[in-house]
């Protein structure tokens, strides 16, 4: 396993998000100040180019600069509140979600054994 390939991709997909994040603020923002403005920002990003936060951005520099520069500096703002809890905040949400998953599990297959008659002491004739 390439952990770097794996930690770029990540930062990649975490990107991209975060540019999502940024897009809903702005256009949040818009629909208070500018509401036609928030409208073709919605509409602009309705038709999946968002995605790739990078693609997004390039699109967007050629339609309306001002948007791009906005959106970019309100994605930078976020990066640097979301890095200081992402870290500790993954961690434990994968331990906690792993360890209901193999819960779930496991009572799924002690259900499955109780349930089986060939494993019911009652009905046994020993």
């Amino acid at each position: 396993m390439d952990i770097k390939k794996v930690a770029k991709d990540t930062a990649k997909v975490l990107t991209s998000y975060l540019t999502y994040q940024a897009v809903r603020t702005v256009t949040a923002q818009l629909r208070e100040t500018n509401p036609p403005l928030a409208i073709w920002l919605s509409g602009f990003s309705s038709t999946g180019k968002i995605q790739d936060g990078e693609a997004y951005l390039q699109e967007l520099f050629q339609e309306n600069k001002e948007l791009a520069f906005r959106v970019m500096t309100v994605r930078e703002h976020l990066a640097e509140e979301v890095a200081e809890y992402l870290p500790e905040m993954l961690r434990s949400g994968i331990q906690k979600d792993n360890m209901e998953h193999r819960r779930r599990y496991l009572e799924k297959i002690t259900q499955l054994e109780i349930a089986d008659p060939s494993l019911d002491p009652e009905q046994r004739t020993d």
